[in-house]
């Protein structure tokens, strides 16, 4: 499993269903267009302070963009 796939797909998935372009997400996490664009190519790993700064520009939980099967739902134990 490629991590940096996984993340690439879900924030590209998130931030279309915000209705955000790679600019606007840009301005509101304060990191350039060109890094958002390449960590959703997955061609860039983000750091994990900016995975918090993505995060809390989406108001997600960064757990939602390593989450193979999407949007994260608990998990019932028994």
């Amino acid at each position: 499993m490629d991590l940096n796939q996984v993340m690439a797909t879900n924030l590209r998935r998130i931030r279309h269903g915000k209705k955000l372009t790679q600019e606007e997400l840009a301005h509101r996490t304060g990191l350039s267009m060109r890094h958002i664009g390449s960590i959703e190519r997955g061609k860039t790993s983000a750091t994990l302070t900016v995975l918090g700064q993505i995060s809390e520009a989406l108001d997600v939980d960064p757990r939602e963009f390593l989450s193979v099967a999407g949007p994260t739902s608990q998990v019932r134990r028994t």
